[in-house]
């Protein structure tokens, strides 16, 4: 009985690594915060919907950065710090975006004029 018990522990302890290895909780954690920046934005009208859909894009490009790196079971630091820096950019560029004074307060799907001063 406790030779089954041991087996059965060795192999769950081998299908368990695996999946501690595929799990990134920070870079998912990032990726929502970002996400939820650009739905913000689009309710605030600091995004055209061009600009959401082409920040949605970018999010996209990083996940499937991210599927990539799990793909094999384990992240890398290698993987982790492209897939950091590829957040980076990402958060960069819909900073940029939110601020470059386009606006669609009135959510016709169209650009606002910017104010006469």
């Amino acid at each position: 009985m406790k030779v089954t018990t041991a087996i059965a522990a060795v192999i769950a302890a081998a299908f368990a690594l695996p999946a501690l290895a595929q799990s990134t909780p920070n870079i998912d954690q990032r990726q929502a915060v970002q996400q939820q920046r650009i739905e913000q934005g689009v309710a605030s009208g600091e995004l055209t919907q061009k600009e959401a859909a082409k920040l949605e894009q970018g999010q996209v490009k990083v996940e499937r950065m991210e599927e990539k790196a799990k793909s094999d079971g384990t992240v890398t630091a290698q993987e982790r710090a492209r897939l950091h820096h590829a957040q980076d950019k990402q958060s960069r560029r819909i900073r940029h975006e939110k601020h470059d004074r386009q606006h669609d307060r009135n959510h016709d799907g169209m650009r606002d004029r910017p104010r006469a001063r």
